[in-house]
């Protein structure tokens, strides 16, 4: 297991959510670690002006969940995880 791992390391996040980090001033994983997803939704969508997909939640959701714990089961890792709990339809 990579001991500095960069966000685009995480499951989930790729070019959108990266620019999403950005926006966000979120440079490192354990900076994403402190965060909360549903926060960082709302800040997101006060900085881009725009509503966001809700999907953009589940994403952020499953980066933090990532951040915070390395060895996160790999089902957890993914958005849709995320989307099916947020909906209350987990497996």
């Amino acid at each position: 297991m990579k001991k500095n791992r960069r966000l685009q390391d995480l499951r989930s996040v790729g070019l959108a959510t990266l620019g999403d980090f950005a926006r966000l001033k979120i440079r490192t994983v354990e900076e994403l670690a402190r965060q909360n997803p549903a926060a960082l939704y709302r800040r997101l969508e006060r900085l881009t002006g725009k509503k966001q997909d809700i999907c953009v939640l589940d994403t952020l959701t499953a980066a933090i969940a990532q951040a915070k714990d390395p060895k996160l089961p790999p089902e957890k890792c993914n958005w849709w995880y995320w989307s099916r709990r947020r909906k209350g339809t987990a497996r």
